[in-house]
């Protein structure tokens, strides 16, 4: 059965998938400022800056730059990642 609350996220920079599951929400710094992902937003392809992606809220990675991909409820985020953390909100 669907879940229409969330939808798939894949984050990863050159080196090792850093996050893989579904999701609710992703916060975003866009590099025309920051932006949120929900379920079954309109199709994006979108630049990043450096910032810190916060997934459902409760995590944290802060990132030098990258680019976005939603489509089809999926997201699929390609990052520099700013020295590997991953932080508990």
């Amino acid at each position: 059965m669907a879940n229409f609350g969330k939808f798939k996220l894949l984050v990863i920079d050159p080196d090792k998938v850093i996050f893989e599951g579904e999701v609710s929400s992703v916060f975003l710094p866009g590099d025309k400022g920051e932006f949120e992902i929900l379920p079954y937003h309109y199709p994006l392809i979108s630049l990043l800056r450096e910032g810190e992606i916060v997934i459902d809220g409760k995590y944290a990675v802060p990132i030098n730059h990258g680019i976005v991909r939603f489509f089809k409820n999926e997201c699929v985020i390609l990052v520099q990642v700013n020295e590997m953390a991953f932080i508990n909100l």
